[in-house]
């Protein structure tokens, strides 16, 4: 996890200097948003920005399966970089990508004893946003779209026999699928090169290893950070 964000921390000092002065969404005070890329006689320029996210999620696995089924919710940290690309002259429509190390997981009980499932992704967002300019250098950006990711590490804890396995190891009789892939939707706020996020992913894959059992993430986050 150190490793992550020192790598993230450096290639945000590697940046060219021209994007880290660019300003966020393409619109200064006094000009629309992807304004100050629209020149006569010259061909579109799309405005792109990067950008640093640091917050939480709280998650749950609901499952058919009951040793499967982390239905309460448990709290884990979401960290990563995103990039923005504008998608067309005079509207402020970005394309939004990136990668996530996520702490998804939930709780629960089987025969009335607690468990708790640790499920760590890397993910890459997939998403639309709109970027609505609402006062100087602030502008409210809801955003939809997907995400994928790949399972890295997870525990999964039996605090009744004491135990813990890898979540994703096949050596038990319960484990989970590393692929995940899901609906991402939520709103962000913009306020010059700071940035703050609520959202929700729906996960659509069945990451349980059972095929006659569905499984599925589900995850609230909350992000702050910075936008170049």
């Amino acid at each position: 996890m150190t490793l992550l964000i020192t790598a993230l921390l450096a290639l945000f000092t590697v940046l060219p200097a021209d994007a880290q002065r660019r300003t966020y969404g393409g619109y200064t005070p006094s000009r629309p948003v992807g304004h100050r890329h629209i020149t006569r006689g010259r061909a579109f320029q799309p405005n792109t920005y990067f950008g640093m996210r640091f917050g939480m999620t709280a998650s749950h696995v609901s499952s058919d399966a009951p040793d499967l089924d982390g239905s309460s919710s448990k709290t884990g940290l979401d960290v990563g970089a995103v990039v923005g690309i504008q998608l067309a002259p005079q509207m402020p429509l970005f394309f939004e990508t990136g990668l996530e190390y996520v702490e998804k997981g939930g709780k629960g009980k089987l025969g009335g004893e607690k468990f708790s499932i640790g499920l760590n992704y890397l993910e890459v967002p997939l998403t639309l946003k709109y970027s609505a300019y609402v006062a100087p250098a602030t502008a409210v950006e809801p955003f939809i779209g997907g995400y994928i990711g790949c399972g890295i590490s997870g525990k999964v804890k039996d605090y009744h026999a004491r135990e813990a396995y890898s979540s994703f190891s096949d050596s038990y009789g319960a484990n989970f699928k590393r692929f995940d892939g899901g609906i991402r939707v939520g709103c962000g706020l913009a306020y010059e090169m700071l940035y703050a996020e609520v959202g929700y992913d729906f996960g659509l894959s069945n990451i349980g290893d059972n095929a006659f059992d569905d499984t599925h993430n589900g995850a609230l986050f909350l992000n702050i950070g910075l936008n170049f």
